[in-house]
C-alpha cells in the first residue's frame, strides 16, 4: 500500500464517507462540527432503493440530504419534519398497495421530482446533485451508482409455511420490522453496476476514507460491492477507518444484527472487524473505533491486523458525535505515521 510521507498542511483536508443513512447521516452530521472547513464526499448507499407508487425512493440519500439540510424529522431520524399523510391515506382509501410503506406529502415532492428526471434521461447521479442544490448541503453526496441496484432479503414465506420466498429489504425492514428468519441477502442487479462517476476518484483522492457506524450488510456492504469500489478502497493511500456500529452485544440503532447473522457474523464489534478484514490482509479497514464498554475486544481485533481504539460511541448529540469523529481522524493520522 502507497503510504505518503508527508501529512497535508491542515490534515484531513479531504474526508471520504462511506455512508447508509439513518447512522450515517448522525455520524456525518458530527464530522462537520469536528471538521467544518474540510471537503466531504459522502458515497451513499442506494440499494435500499425502491419504486413505490409510481415513484422511484431513495431512502439512504434521501435521509443524509434532509439531515444535512435541516429538513429531517428530528423525531424519526427520516422523513420530513412537519410532515402531513394526506396523500398516505388517500391511496389507502383508493386501496393502494402497499399499505405497509406511507410517503408523507413533503416527501412525496423529492420523488416527484427525482422521477420525472430520471425519465427524461438524467442519471442519478445528476438528479441527486440537483435535489441537493435546493438543500445547500456542506458536502457532496454521491450515489454509489447511476445502475439500478435492489437489495433483496430470502425469507421463510409468512403465508406459507415451510417455503421461502425473496422480499425486497424494505418489506423485510419496513413492513416485518426484521422479524421474520432471513437466511440470505442478496443485492438484484449489483454484478453489473458500475460506480457513478466520481466515486472512484473520492476514494483514491481523499486524505481519509471513514466507514461510518451504518450496517456492515445492507449499507456499507452493498456499496464495496459495486464492482471497482471494494478494490478501490484497498488501493486508496488514505488510510481507512472504521466505527463500529455494534456496542455490547446489539447494534447502535436499527437491526444489523439480524443481517449480520444471514453472512455467519456475530453481533460483536470484533466480529463486524474481522469481516471487514484488515488492509495487510486483503480487507479494507486499517483503524477500527470500538466503544469503551467493549475495550476487552481489542486484543482480538489487534490480532487481526487492525490498529483499534476505545472510545465513547453512543451518538447521544453532535458533540458527542463530533468527539467520535475526532477519534476516527486522530486514530487516521496515527496509522499514516
Amino acid at each position: 500500500m502507497q503510504v505518503r510521507t508527508h501529512l497535508p498542511k491542515r490534515f484531513p483536508e479531504r474526508v471520504t464517507v462511506l455512508a447508509g443513512g439513518i447512522g450515517g447521516s448522525a455520524f456525518l452530521r458530527g464530522l462537520l462540527k469536528a471538521r467544518p472547513d474540510a471537503e466531504i464526499t459522502v458515497v451513499g448507499n442506494t440499494a435500499d432503493d425502491i419504486t413505490l407508487f409510481g415513484l422511484r425512493v431513495c431512502p439512504d440519500l434521501d435521509t443524509v440530504m434532509y439531515t444535512l439540510g435541516g429538513g429531517i424529522s428530528e423525531e424519526r431520524k427520516w422523513g420530513r419534519e412537519d410532515e402531513t399523510w394526506v396523500i398516505k391515506e388517500e391511496l389507502a382509501a383508493y386501496g393502494v398497495e402497499p399499505t405497509w410503506f406511507g410517503l408523507g406529502d413533503r416527501d412525496v415532492a423529492t420523488h416527484l421530482v427525482r422521477t420525472q428526471m430520471l425519465d427524461a434521461g438524467y442519471s442519478l447521479t445528476a438528479v441527486t446533485e440537483a435535489l441537493c442544490a435546493r438543500w445547500k448541503l456542506p458536502v457532496r453526496l454521491l450515489p454509489m451508482s447511476d445502475d439500478r441496484i435492489e437489495t433483496h432479503v430470502v425469507v421463510d414465506d409468512p403465508e406459507q409455511p415451510g417455503r421461502r420466498k425473496a422480499i425486497h429489504f424494505q418489506e423485510y425492514w419496513v413492513r416485518y420490522q426484521a422479524g421474520i428468519p432471513a437466511h440470505q441477502i442478496v443485492a438484484v442487479g449489483q454484478d453489473k453496476a458500475k460506480p457513478a462517476p466520481g466515486v472512484l476518484d473520492a476514494i483514491a483522492d481523499c486524505d481519509v476514507l471513514i466507514v461510518p457506524p451504518s450496517n456492515p450488510v445492507v449499507s456499507v456492504g452493498t456499496i464495496l460491492g459495486v464492482p471497482g469500489i471494494r478494490e478501490a478502497v484497498r488501493e486508496t493511500a488514505a488510510p481507512v477507518i472504521g466505527l463500529s456500529p455494534i456496542i455490547g452485544t446489539g447494534p447502535v440503532r436499527g437491526m444489523a444484527d439480524k443481517v449480520l447473522a444471514t453472512v455467519g457474523v456475530a453481533a460483536t464489534a470484533s466480529a463486524v472487524a474481522r469481516y471487514y478484514g484488515s488492509r495487510a490482509s486483503g480487507g479494507i479497514l486499517d483503524g477500527w473505533l470500538i466503544d469503551t464498554s467493549d475495550a476487552i475486544q481489542a486484543d482480538s481485533i489487534a490480532g487481526a491486523g487492525i490498529h483499534v481504539q476505545a472510545v465513547p460511541l453512543w451518538m447521544t448529540d453532535e458533540t458527542t458525535t463530533a468527539a467520535m469523529a475526532d477519534a476516527a481522524l486522530t486514530l487516521a493520522e496515527a496509522v499514516r505515521r
